[in-house]
């Protein structure tokens, strides 16, 4: 899991400190955001060919972490 987290890079020079994939722009938000439309992590890979499968699933994993790493309060109760 290590090796994949450190695939993901936080630097205030790119995006604005938006978590990236090392050596590109492409934002863990951006991919993560391109899967519920339907794109599938190989048509990301082939429109994107400088990254890859172990990248796509780096951004999920970081995804994973920070969401289990955060508190949610619900914007309404439940009913």
């Amino acid at each position: 899991m290590e090796a994949l987290l450190n695939r993901i890079e936080l630097n205030p020079d790119i995006l604005a400190g938006k978590p990236v994939i090392k050596c590109t722009r492409l934002s863990v938000h951006f991919i993560i955001g391109l899967l519920p439309h339907g794109e599938t992590p190989q048509a990301i890979i082939e429109e994107y060919n400088y990254i890859t499968e172990e990248n796509i699933r780096a951004c999920l994993l970081f995804a994973n972490e920070v969401l289990e790493s955060n508190f949610f309060i619900p914007l309404a109760p439940s009913k």
